[in-house]
């Protein structure tokens, strides 16, 4: 960080082109303000844009400007932000959103300092620095040919790359006094300060929104705490629930140790949780049955200065619990259906097999122990045998509770032999 405001105090008083890049919330815009404020140019007007926030359509209009009739919509003639910034500063967030058509006109901005409204022949020129900033790898984006590169190398002449939050951490302290004071201030409160378990825990925090999520929580925090002295209990309601408690490092090394009892717990959790068959229930909806919660007890991630191989390697870890968690609860659904079977058929008789009566609207189930372990087919006959026996063989009600058609019961029942109907008319 030293190195980049040496940089900023370096540039600010000349009239190059600056880029600046870095993560999304490491504070691109506010270097880009501070570069003007030490410039020859503080004195004039500072214009920023975002360029991913306008549409395409919309984009060169909102920077050149346009004539009365140019568009659709164009009542009147209208000043761009390159006339309104004139002798002054234009700041181009976002940069690498915009459009390689526009790209071609920025660039002859660049050389020039020339343009020309929407649809408008004169050419009007202008004085104006730009400071340009992207989360963008600009050199990937120029090798896909989504960004010119004679723009590029043009913007590049200086270059200023702002790290990560998680690259300066010793920071954090003086970050969160200076948000809290601030904040304070803004709510006519008194901003009481931290307890060191809190400031460590912040500390160790991934930060993947940077300096602009550090600054959210503390003056949400500040806001609702009203200032008063901000300790881990406190915090700890404001944070996300992966970090409500102390954290430990996955690595490769305790990967096992800590995946296996984090999977234990969960499958131990579901399968109390998981309510018995009172009645035969539809099928399952597959996709909802796998949107599993996270088990704020299961393994913790905590990632302070770690390389991106590193994180890549943690962020695989946690998808092979969650996929873990998954199977888990798979085959615990699976063991409580045919339980359940078991169950309702050992409450009927328990030396019997599953027969048409002398109605063939009656169904009788039962359960031989000796026939285990059963196949999916055997534990289907029987589920289907215990459905009709419950709704005294009423097939539309069985159908509904096995959530199935009547067609296909129809058909279930011919397969495993309960009754020879003369055909599908039959079907009740």
């Amino acid at each position: 960080m030293q190195e980049v405001i040496e940089r900023v105090r370096q540039v600010a008083p000349t009239d190059l082109c600056v880029l600046i890049t870095g993560e999304s919330g490491t504070g691109k815009e506010v270097f880009a303000r501070a570069i003007h404020s030490l410039s020859k140019r503080r004195k004039e007007r500072l214009v920023s844009l975002n360029c991913g926030a306008i549409p395409e359509t919309l984009l060169e209009s909102e920077l050149f400007g346009s004539e009365k009739g140019a568009y659709t919509g164009a009542t009147e003639q209208r000043k761009g932000f390159f006339e309104a910034a004139d002798k002054g500063t234009m700041f181009l967030d976002e940069l690498g959103e915009m459009p390689l058509g526009t790209q071609v006109k920025l660039l002859r901005v660049l050389e020039s300092g020339e343009f020309s409204r929407l649809g408008s022949p004169d050419v009007l020129k202008t004085d104006v620095r730009i400071i340009a900033a992207t989360n963008r790898r600009l050199e990937e984006e120029v090798a896909a040919g989504a960004f010119r590169t004679d723009l590029f190398y043009r913007l590049n002449s200086v270059r200023i790359e702002i790290p990560p939050l998680r690259e300066h951490r010793e920071d954090i302290p003086e970050l969160i006094a200076y948000f809290g004071t601030r904040t304070a201030l803004k709510n006519s409160a008194n901003y009481e300060g931290i307890s060191t378990e809190a400031l460590e825990l912040l500390a160790n925090m991934p930060w993947a929104g940077n300096i602009r999520e550090l600054r959210n929580l503390i003056e949400t925090v500040v806001t609702l705490e009203k200032g008063r002295y901000i300790t881990i209990e406190s915090l700890r309601g404001y944070l996300p629930r992966a970090l409500k408690q102390p954290s430990a490092t996955l690595t490769a090394d305790n990967a096992e140790t800590l995946i296996l009892p984090a999977v234990d717990e969960y499958v131990t959790t579901a399968a109390r949780e998981r309510p018995t068959f009172a009645a035969l229930p539809p099928a399952p909806n597959t996709a909802s049955t796998l949107a599993l919660p996270y088990s704020p007890s299961s393994a913790l991630f905590q990632i302070s200065g770690k390389t991106p191989e590193q994180l890549e390697r943690e962020l695989v870890y946690k998808a092979l619990v969650d996929l873990a968690r998954e199977v888990a609860l798979l085959r615990g659904e699976m063991a409580e259906l045919k339980d359940a079977v078991l169950t309702q058929n050992h409450e009927e008789h328990s030396e019997t097999t599953i027969v048409p009566r002398a109605s063939t609207d009656q169904y009788h189930v039962s359960n031989d122990t000796a026939d285990f372990p059963l196949t999916m087919h055997e534990v289907e006959k029987r589920l289907i045998g215990a459905a009709l026996s419950r709704f005294e063989g009423n097939r539309r009600q069985t159908a509904d509770a096995l959530g199935i058609s009547e067609r296909t019961l129809y058909r279930k029942l011919r397969e495993y032999g309960f009754v020879e109907l003369g055909g599908e008319e039959n079907v009740q």
